[in-house]
């Protein structure tokens, strides 16, 4: 009988009562490894009034109380490292090393939850006038929710959960219901390392459930990771639900290579992030921008993607695994076959590669356009898998200005050995997370993920020093003592503090 994922309710792993399940399947076999339920909305109910009722205490936990859990449960992810990685390959389809790195990346971030000590410190003023201080409280909202995408199903809901409930929230997540087993067992290991019953749950489902979260009235603040179209309705509906929200969403990043760039690096670079994950990063770099003589470049690129290993991600040597879904594997196809139809240079053809013994595998390999235009849809639409367009400038000026009047804003790259042409590249442009030498400029937990424009609604984003001000509301408090002595003066008429 196939495995069935559980709801976590105020501390319990609980069958739901749904009618309504799908299947959790292997990308790179088919093969079904669970099946997950969508809530009821009697449970998501249940969920949050569980979430709200340890709120009441878990609030006035001592800060060193909290921050003792997460070094625990960093403690605790470390030792279960390869067994997560090896669920996450299993039902998302990445390389086992892929996973590991999904992984670790919320790893860094429990890490910083860790120090929530020094994070959610206010600030104070002495006599600000005569006998009076000011200072600020940085104190939790209350329940909180994340609604999470299937591309990082660790790294992603670990952005969220330890950083809400360090500053003192309850949470309740809803991750993909496409690759939930390893949000579960993070879940689990969180369990174990303290957090009390009710501070964290989670319900599964699909459209249903993000729009309950969405109106909940005992939800305050709502996280959202995944496509435009979803987190735009995210957006747009929690807020007029009186909720704080942050979208993280849809991206087109590029990459400019001038000719002065250190070759092999470079390319490799460009492979790794195009090609890394089967494309399915939000933050995967999707157009290179050759500029100058750097265009002559283009069938070294090729070569470098041919030399990429496709196969299943347990498989030692394979670069690229499989895509998470049939109807993703059609979706990427079909936009290979439009991007053809539409003018495009097909350099590299990646349908239909040979995996022996994963036949039914959802597997596209590196696939390489040339000639592309801001006109395509190839550019215009995130493809997310492992295709990418080459375009050419002739300066870096013209590439610059392709970048800005696209209107996403995720992450942007440059490859060159001049600080000028760098420093040029950095001060121009409209972007929100820049890498000099660097394909995927995703920074650590101490800086916040600061992807812009259409890529982004809210704010402030996920981790870092914005997050603790996203999950908590800021009090400021006037204070004058008198002492015992004192006989008072005139009547004060005014609000004037002397």
């Amino acid at each position: 009988m196939t495995d069935t994922v559980k709801l976590l309710i105020n501390g319990e792993f609980v069958e739901s009562r749904t009618q309504q399940w799908r299947d959790v399947i292997n990308p790179a076999t088919q093969e079904v490894l669970a099946r997950v339920p969508l809530a009821t909305a009697e449970e998501i109910d249940a969920a949050v009034a569980s979430a709200s009722q340890a709120f009441k205490t878990w609030r006035k936990t001592p800060v060193g109380a909290r921050a003792r859990i997460f070094l625990k449960y960093q403690q605790l992810i470390r030792e279960n490292m390869k067994e997560l990685a090896a669920i996450l390959t299993a039902e998302q389809g990445k390389t086992l090393a892929d996973a590991e790195g999904d992984v670790f990346r919320g790893l860094e971030v429990v890490e910083h939850a860790a120090g929530i000590g020094n994070l959610q410190l206010g600030e104070l003023a002495n006599n600000v006038a005569g006998g009076v201080d000011t200072y600020t409280l940085l104190q939790p909202l209350g329940v909180c929710a994340g609604i999470t995408p299937f591309n990082f199903p660790a790294m992603i809901p670990l952005w969220m959960f330890p950083m809400a409930i360090a500053t003192g929230n309850t949470f309740v997540l809803k991750p993909s219901e496409q690759d939930p087993m390893v949000t579960m067992r993070l879940c689990e290991l969180a369990l174990e390392a303290g957090v009390p019953p009710g501070v964290l749950n989670v319900v599964h489902g699909a459209e249903d459930a993000v729009n309950a979260i969405c109106d909940h009235p005992d939800i305050k603040a709502v996280s959202f990771v995944g496509s435009t179209r979803v987190g735009t309705h995210v957006y747009n509906r929690a807020s007029q639900a009186g909720k704080r929200v942050q979208c993280m969403m849809g991206a087109k990043n590029h990459a400019i290579v001038l000719p002065d760039a250190h070759k092999e690096q470079t390319l490799n670079n460009l492979a790794g992030a195009a090609f890394g994950a089967a494309g399915q990063r939000c933050m995967a770099l999707s157009v290179v921008i050759l500029v100058g003589e750097a265009q002559g470049w283009l069938p070294d690129l090729v070569a470098k993607a041919e030399s990429l290993k496709v196969g299943s991600g347990v498989e030692n040597g394979t670069d690229v695994g499989p895509l998470i879904s049939c109807a993703a594997l059609d979706r990427v196809s079909s936009l290979i076959e439009r991007g053809a139809s539409e003018g495009a240079r097909l350099v590299l053809d990646g349908r239909n590669p040979a995996v022996t013994g994963f036949e039914r595998g959802n597997f596209v390999g590196p696939t390489i356009f040339d000639a592309v235009t801001p006109q395509m849809s190839i550019y215009r639409e995130e493809i997310f898998g492992p295709v990418l367009c080459v375009m050419h400038a002739a300066t870096l000026d013209e590439a610059i200005a392709l970048i800005n009047a696209n209107p996403n804003g995720n992450g942007t790259a440059i490859f060159t050995r001049s600080g000028a042409a760098a420093r040029h590249f950095q001060e121009e442009i409209d972007v929100g997370q820049v890498g000099i030498n660097v394909p995927i400029p995703v920074p650590v937990p101490m800086f916040s993920f600061t992807g812009s424009r259409a890529s982004k609604l809210g704010d402030l984003g996920p981790y870092g020093k914005q997050v603790v001000q996203f999950y908590t509301q800021t009090k400021t408090v006037t204070q004058r003592w008198f002492d015992e002595s004192d006989v008072g003066g005139a009547v004060n008429t005014t609000i004037t503090l002397k």
